[in-house]
């Protein structure tokens, strides 16, 4: 792969190729076809972890301890061509084995094949098997209410020899060959249809599922979307079909990954009124700022091409022309200087739009990402199925308020961040605006209700826009810098802050080290850093070559040799004997199989550099070399003493370049953090400072919020806005305020972003999360500023119980940063308590407690007011 996984990106794959795996072995032994599904929401990477999984069918991984299925074919499904092939640019780009012309086949109407092969992927769309297709005609049609029978007394096209049926069939009755279908947006065609008479006639897809002209049914299904129900519900009613649990990424954590927008602002007239060119000569000139910062960062952070924004102007399935006229007016006066070829279409009649002087032509949806000269990009519904546009920065809709499904459809395809990460404490260049003049407050919160996930908007493909906790919906936001108030002694204290990573179910500290060298290597800090990291794992491994030398001689042998015995069947006598055994010197193959299984077990890199090292100059040096390396990696101690020394190297050089790596770029900087948190356990890292914060300055009914004083960021009064928080967490918040040496405090983001910090915990199915404690208070004077946690929150929640466990741990590991860590819930008769965790007996209580609310009703919890 040629990108780094996130690390919910990695944990889906591993539950996608477990369930593959299952599969196959289904349909090998067992004739018995199976279905699953993927869903995650719109951005979170599905492609790419799609590229990831194809590449470990193909090739194995070693990281999931996958083997290559030899026999592995690849069908990608869609009922659009523009997304088939748009898909695979993009597994292209992902995946530097798949980026091979011939890997990935387009199923075009000459395609004529007897089966299909191994090691490939083929795209193939609806059309192809619909009633006008040349790769289905003269297929025999067994359904006489099937739209194919029209075609099935005309003979093949010349120089066909098989129809696409014919191909499919011989693919799946092919013993070697095992069909993995993989159903793109797969709620799509899943639809129950009827004629007048209610008989329910299948799709096209569920014939290809399902079986149809003498074809079996595909062995495995995968369907992959944002909005699986009907997917589901197909499988689940599909005769003889296996179904396995299906895999779901969690948008939180998707949202925590930095790959999509934190904020959706909701602009909306307060009165009524004509405001259509008002709000977009408004959102031309946000396209035009936004345009200003990213430039500007671009220049900090020294990157040569700059982040290009777009508008998006949403129309009426009809736009008349007075509206287009009106709008490309409106945009020219608002935006002085905008080339004349800056604005485009995605309209469905894909011709030029000649109106008043403007010329406006269609563009193709998967070419506005590239094509940077196209400013303002015109729109009716979603635009198309897959298409997103990271650097689509503001919407402006022109859709009726009963049109929200078409307003959250285009937003869901807005989200994606354009660096596929978090700009570190910018919430400006980590929003998307979206501005609704046909809107009122009331009917533009369901639009952000659907956005924030609190309500559904059904299986028509609308939801999957993100939401989940972190993502917030802001109506009149404001946007708040640096406090000036705050003494540059707190911002220090702020600096030392510890927080944690989130740990990776399938991290190798091996794969940790060598990511972490090529990253010295590659910024400078570190010469020959690979080198010297495989040198020190090479010398671990002759450490325990040598003091496992008994046991690895025992497992060369065994590898050297093959042993086996023969039986004679006594055909009169109806006997069975045992004739003898045999020994037989194991080839090339054999010993290049137990390679294979070293190079899983080691990392293939690993593998190959020590048998280099060990391998002498003779001719059957590196035949001997493989067998050690082989019998090596059999011994169960040696890939877990190696995990050790590669975990204690690492650790070493994070901490002796750790203020190195502050000054690099920020982009620089998330790729250390991403490989510090490829660990099992959670990685100590700090957080960096907000540069821009923005807040809502009004409240669900339009009123203004309250504010208080001395936040790390405030507006230009000095004041930062609290309406995000309950009655209690401000019943904190003035408490703390009142203390005496109090100098300063810090509203936590909610999402586990790099100006947050964030706290890893396991819920209650044992996955890792993090929380986001709600305040840092700052006491004491400049020379001795003491930074706390305080943490309100509800004992009645199904994860406070867990989230106090991890915040125990915190504690017993980094509390000595703090002056107080403490959690605070507010019980039945309003009282306060607070448990302090950085008391070893509340720790012991937590760990050994069964429910968060008795641990605030006992005497380990004390009045917090």
């Amino acid at each position: 792969m040629r990108y780094t996984l996130k690390d919910y990106q990695d944990d889906a794959v591993a539950d996608v190729l477990d369930r593959l795996e299952r599969a196959r072995d289904d349909w090998k032994k067992r004739q018995s076809p199976a279905a699953f599904s993927l869903t995650a929401t719109t951005g979170a990477g599905k492609t790419v972890m799609a590229a990831a999984v194809i590449e470990a069918l193909f090739d194995g991984d070693a990281d999931h301890d996958f083997e290559a299925d030899p026999g592995a074919v690849v069908l990608w499904f869609t009922d659009d061509p523009a997304l088939n092939e748009q898909t695979r640019f993009r597994l292209m780009a992902a995946a530097d084995r798949l980026a091979v012309e011939s890997r990935l086949k387009v199923v075009g109407n000459s395609f004529n094949q007897e089966k299909l092969e191994p090691g490939k992927v083929y795209f193939l769309n609806a059309q192809k098997l619909g009633k006008n297709s040349r790769l289905v005609r003269g297929a025999p049609e067994p359904d006489p209410d099937d739209t194919q029978q029209n075609l099935s007394h005309l003979p093949p096209p010349d120089t066909r020899a098989f129809t696409m049926w014919d191909t499919l069939r011989n693919t799946i009755e092919d013993e070697n060959l095992t069909l993995y279908l993989i159903l793109d947006e797969a709620h799509r065609g899943m639809k129950k249809r009827t004629k007048d008479d209610n008989a329910e006639r299948a799709t096209v897809v569920q014939r290809l599922i399902n079986g149809t002209n003498g074809v079996p049914p595909v062995p495995v299904v995968w369907g992959i979307s944002a909005t699986v129900e009907r997917f589901n519900q197909a499988m689940a009613q599909a005769e003889g079909r296996t179904t396995y649990p299906n895999v779901v990424v969690d948008a939180a954590r998707v949202q925590e990954s930095g790959l999509l927008k934190d904020d959706i602002r909701l602009e909306f007239p307060t009165e009524t009124g004509q405001f259509d060119t008002v709000l977009l000569g408004r959102a031309a000139r946000k396209v035009k700022e936004a345009t200003q910062l990213w430039t500007e960062y671009a220049e900090g952070e020294g990157v040569e091409e700059s982040v290009v924004p777009l508008l998006v102007v949403q129309v009426p399935n009809k736009p008349s022309d007075d509206l287009l006229l009106s709008a490309f007016k409106t945009i020219q006066e608002a935006w002085p200087g905008l080339e004349p070829d800056a604005m485009a279409h995605v309209f469905g009649e894909h011709q030029t739009i000649d109106l008043g002087g403007f010329t406006v032509p269609h563009v193709s949806p998967e070419r506005v990402q590239d094509d940077a000269h196209i400013r303002v990009l015109f729109a009716k519904d979603a635009i198309s199925t897959g298409w997103d546009c990271p650097r689509a920065e503001v919407l402006v809709s022109f859709r009726p308020a009963k049109d929200q499904t078409h307003i959250t459809q285009l937003l869901g395809r807005m989200v994606r961040t354009p660096l596929a990460r978090r700009v570190p404490g910018n919430d400006v260049l980590n929003s998307v605006e979206c501005l609704l003049p046909h809107f009122n407050r009331s009917t533009a919160s369901s639009v952000a209700e659907v956005l924030l996930g609190t309500t559904s908007e059904g299986d028509d493909g609308s939801g999957g826009t993100g939401g989940g906790e972190g993502r917030r919906v802001l109506f009149k936001p404001v946007d708040m810098l640096p406090n000036p108030n705050v003494s540059e002694a707190v911002w220090e204290a702020f600096d030392r802050v510890p927080s944690q990573t989130l740990p990776r179910k399938a991290a190798r500290p091996v794969r940790r080290l060598a990511a972490l060298a090529q990253a010295l290597s590659r910024d400078g800090l570190r010469e020959n850093a690979i080198k010297e990291a495989y040198e020190k794992l090479c010398l671990r491994l002759d450490g325990l070559a040598t003091e496992y030398e008994a046991e690895v001689d025992e497992h060369m042998d065994a590898i050297l040799e093959v042993h086996g015995e023969t039986i004679v069947a006594g055909v009169s006598e109806h006997e069975v004997l045992r004739a003898g055994t045999f020994v037989e010197l194991a080839d090339d193959r054999a010993v290049e199989a137990e390679f294979r299984d070293a190079r899983r077990i080691l990392t293939p890199e690993l593998a190959k550099r020590y048998a280099d090292h060990i391998a002498t100059d003779d001719y059957d040096g590196l035949f001997d070399a493989h067998v050690k390396v082989s019998g090596l990696a059999r011994i169960e101690d040696v890939p877990h003493e190696l995990d050790r020394t590669a975990d204690k190297l690492a650790r070493e050089w994070f901490a002796e370049y750790r203020k190195a790596i502050k000054k690099l770029s920020d982009e620089r900087q998330a790729a250390y953090a991403e490989i510090k948190g490829m660990s099992r356990d959670p990685q100590e890292i700090g957080i960096q400072r907000p540069r821009t914060r923005t807040e809502s300055a009004a409240d669900g009914d339009g009123n203004a919020v309250e504010t208080r004083a001395q936040h790390l960021m405030s507006d230009e009064a000095g004041e930062f806005p609290i309406g995000s928080l309950n009655e209690w967490e401000v019943q904190v918040l003035d408490s703390e305020m009142k203390d005496h040496d109090f100098r300063a405090w810090y509203r936590n983001p909610s999402r586990a972003s790099e100006d947050a910090l964030a706290i890893a915990y396991c819920d209650a199915q044992d996955n890792w999360r993090r929380m986001c404690p709600d305040f840092l208070f700052f006491h004491g004077d400049d020379d001795d500023i003491k930074v706390s946690i305080v943490d309100p929150h509800g004992h009645h929640f199904a994860d406070a119980l867990y989230k106090l466990r991890g915040l125990a741990s915190f504690s017993e590991e980094l509390g000595d940063a703090f002056h107080r860590i403490e959690a605070v819930a507010r019980m039945e008769d309003e009282t306060l308590r607070v448990l302090d965790l950085k008391d070893q007996k509340v720790r012991e209580a937590i760990d050994a407690a069964n429910e968060a609310k008795a641990l605030y009703s006992s005497g380990l919890a004390s009045d917090y007011l």
